[in-house]
């Protein structure tokens, strides 16, 4: 039985964090977040102490590892993007693993020095990226692979997840803390899509708005229409459906059906993790790239080979 704490208890992703150390047999010892809506802990570990403050966090991890000899193995991160790269350094420095929520950082220099740190510590960042980890993807993978490269596949990539109001007005909201839509919503499907089809050659965008995101990636094997966005009046049934969340991949005009198959991910994920067969930051950097580039482009506008969602912006 391996020990955790976790940091960032009460935000949306913590839960499926917590089911995955009990599901893998593991046990939360702590938990932090400056919010005290935690009430989900007691589905999991009632037991684990739990902190509003970082320094007493620190304080207890601190005295559990000097005084007791019950040091933490894990620290598992689910903090607000901005802050993923300086948990890290928390959990590295206090002689843990990191296992970290994506992005793992914002921008490719942040994954730069934390390699360096991930050397002087001998400790290890794993990241999620349990997209890598669906059947679906893993088979399209394999076949993409065993198919002769005869010709660029032609994809588009649609998504769209409404969000209320609340959204602008959390840190998700904040290009400087969630790294904006394409970060927040779309650095999984990134990291999919350069995992199996390669490299990036270009990296275009055609819209970067508070809500909403376009462009397009040319991939070493596929050239990339994307479109991401959490207003529910880009559904393609707005306005009867407002609610619900519209995903769609095609390639070379076929859906790729995976829509099913996440509950359990996360669960996957440690089990890799324990296994050590975990995402390191070297998986983790290409997709951090690609969001990077794409909140420091100039959009160009619905020009050239743009996404067929963006013709209402014509």
């Amino acid at each position: 039985m391996k020990r955790f704490a976790l940091i960032g208890a009460a935000g949306f992703i913590a839960p499926r964090h917590m089911k995955a150390i009990k599901e893998t047999g593991n046990e939360l010892v702590a938990a932090l977040d400056k919010n005290d809506s935690v009430g989900i802990i007691d589905s999991y570990f009632p037991e684990a102490h739990f902190f509003t403050e970082f320094e007493r966090f620190d304080r207890h991890l601190e005295k559990r590892r000097r005084a007791t000899g019950e040091k933490v193995d894990y620290v598992s991160i689910c903090s607000p993007n901005y802050l993923h790269d300086a948990h890290i350094r928390f959990a590295l420095r206090i002689d843990a693993d990191a296992i970290c929520e994506k992005p793992i950082a914002l921008n490719p220099w942040n994954v730069d020095a934390l390699e360096q740190i991930v050397q002087e510590t001998g400790r290890n960042v794993h990241t999620i990226l349990q997209l890598r980890l669906h059947p679906a993807i893993i088979a399209l993978r394999d076949r993409i692979n065993n198919t002769p490269a005869d010709h660029k596949r032609e994809i588009d990539l649609t998504y769209i997840t409404p969000r209320g109001r609340w959204y602008m007005a959390s840190w998700k909201g904040s290009v400087e803390k969630s790294g904006g839509v394409a970060t927040n919503i779309g650095v999984h499907f990134f990291d999919m899509l350069q995992w199996i089809f390669g490299d990036v050659q270009y990296n275009i965008v055609h819209v970067d708005e508070p809500n909403k995101a376009a462009g397009f990636l040319e991939l070493a094997g596929a050239r990339v229409r994307w479109f991401l966005s959490i207003d529910a009046h880009d559904l393609p049934k707005y306005p009867e459906e407002k609610t619900g969340t519209f995903r769609s991949i095609t390639m070379d005009g076929h859906e790729i059906e995976f829509s099913g198959g996440f509950t359990d991910l996360h669960t996957r994920s440690y089990e890799e993790i324990m296994a050590g067969r975990g995402f390191t930051l070297t998986d983790a950097k290409p997709a951090v790239q690609i969001v990077s580039e794409i909140r420091r482009s100039k959009p160009i506008g619905p020009k050239g080979d743009y996404h067929p969602f963006l013709k209402k912006h014509l």
